[in-house]
């Protein structure tokens, strides 16, 4: 789908652009993504809860861990305040939005860090009791975890490191690769 002379292709997270989808009805707009990479890019904007729809504003989610006497436990996607387990429910919605957003042929896609439906890594895991989790490793929102399941090449950020100049010219690198490598191997 893509040739040569299309414009790259990269997921984000909608609140990154500025969307109002998060729980509050707010966003958080990202420089970065939403002014130089949108310059260079074409941009395809995914919210995970809005597209599930939970609506906005709507009841704050997070990851939980719950546990099984005797046992680790499993993370779950909680909502908040009704107790409502989201998680089989967004693993499905995300299953097909990933299957969707593969046939789009992206080259990378950033997502928004701490999130308990997009974040990449080191988001919060609480304990069913409300408690922070004292695991040294912590969790990964559901619907980047099924992303990087099903398109492990993807090259995927948080927007938290794609603050320093640096790192964003790592990533643009990273995309044209990517471009690059799938260009050669199409057909194949």
């Amino acid at each position: 789908m893509s040739g040569g002379g299309e414009r790259l292709r990269v997921g984000v997270s909608s609140c990154l652009l500025g969307q109002n989808v998060r729980y509050d009805g707010g966003h958080k707009r990202d420089a970065f993504v939403a002014g130089r990479l949108a310059a260079f890019v074409e941009l395809v904007p995914v919210c995970p809860e809005v597209e599930l729809g939970l609506g906005v504003p709507r009841e704050p989610i997070r990851l939980e861990r719950r546990r099984a006497a005797g046992a680790t436990g499993e993370v779950r996607l909680v909502a908040l305040e009704s107790g409502r387990d989201l998680t089989v429910e967004m693993r499905r919605w995300a299953q097909r939005r990933v299957d969707e957003l593969a046939k789009l042929d992206l080259d990378g896609f950033v997502l928004k860090k701490d999130s308990p439906s997009c974040g990449k890594e080191r988001v919060k895991v609480w304990s069913a009791r409300g408690e922070a989790s004292t695991y040294s490793s912590s969790g990964t929102g559901v619907f980047a975890e099924v992303l990087q399941e099903k398109l492990p090449l993807l090259p995927v950020e948080q927007e938290d490191r794609l603050q320093e100049e640096e790192m964003q010219e790592r990533f643009v690198e990273r995309i044209l690769g990517y471009r690059r490598m799938k260009e050669r191997f199409r057909g194949r």
